[in-house]
């Protein structure tokens, strides 16, 4: 992989990692049309690897949430005192919605790298959940603050980042849509959002480290394998940092004036424009 194709999807993967518009669905598309084989094992590695630059940025972001969480769960668990502490409440529910998505990710992730890796896939996800996140404006109350999350919630909510393991459906606009569904205000979907992206992500890009940087075997499946290299990884997961960190600032600023159903319209042309690429050939 050259530096400058790592570079744009660095920049990729930071812009669209918590815009509910689908990180691997524009990894895929911009991957397919820098000439990469997108079911390639080192590309998937790849584009699991760089999150994690992504995924540094919301935790510096979310730092001072982030400890205090973790302080009062660590606290909680040798002083029963402590667990009267909301935060104790708040980080258990943090850990019990990232099960879902660990469990299944696992289970599915030959699935997920290989026949999901099609981008037929990618523009009808963009469009169908498009169609889901106007219905999750249309009925969203906003009447209930972060403080009244529950345990069914952040399980549906945990069950919604399954969905985003398919390309297109977006692991955000996934995980705020239900949130919106189960009444929460947005700002506080979108922060528990965030949240319960921050094991899923680092567990993914750790898992797919190896693969990413080894110099893989030509198989009679992928005679020419890429050799992303550690350079190109290192590079890219840097630019995924500083472009990530700068639009979590701008989402949670603009979710607090506007509806998600803005992505909407984006998702649907991106989609189209996909689809007609693929009919005409000028996608594969």
């Amino acid at each position: 992989m050259t530096l400058i194709a790592a570079i744009i999807l660095g920049i990729v993967e930071g812009l669209t990692e918590f815009l509910p518009v689908s990180s691997t669905g524009h990894l895929t598309i911009v991957s397919r049309m820098l000439g990469y084989n997108i079911s390639d094992p080192s590309i998937t590695a790849f584009t699991a690897v760089i999150q994690v630059g992504a995924i540094a940025a919301v935790i510096i972001y979310f730092w001072s949430d982030i400890s205090r969480l973790v302080v009062a769960w660590v606290r909680g668990l040798f002083d029963k005192a402590q667990r009267r502490n909301p935060d104790y409440r708040m980080a258990w529910l943090v850990i019990i919605g990232s099960l879902p998505i660990a469990i299944v990710g696992f289970l599915l992730r030959h699935v997920i790298s290989n026949q999901l890796r099609s981008l037929w896939i990618v523009a009808f996800a963009l469009i169908l959940w498009g169609v889901v996140m106007l219905y999750a404006e249309a009925v969203a109350k906003q009447d209930r603050p972060e403080k009244d999350l529950n345990l069914v919630d952040v399980l549906l909510i945990g069950f919604g980042q399954c969905l985003a393991l398919i390309p297109g459906v977006s692991r955000s606009g996934a995980t705020i849509s239900i949130g919106l569904i189960r009444g929460l205000d947005r700002v506080a979907a979108t922060r528990l959002s965030f949240l319960l992206g921050i094991p899923a992500l680092i567990g993914a890009g750790a898992f797919e480290l190896p693969t990413a940087l080894k110099t893989p075997v030509p198989t009679v499946e992928y005679p020419h394998p890429v050799h992303v290299g550690l350079a190109p990884t290192l590079i890219a997961t840097i630019v995924s940092f500083v472009v990530a960190y700068a639009s979590v600032a701008w989402l949670l600023k603009f979710v607090s004036g506007h509806k998600i159903t803005w992505f909407v319209w984006y998702r649907w042309v991106v989609g189209v424009a996909l689809i007609i690429a693929l009919s005409a050939g000028a996608l594969s």
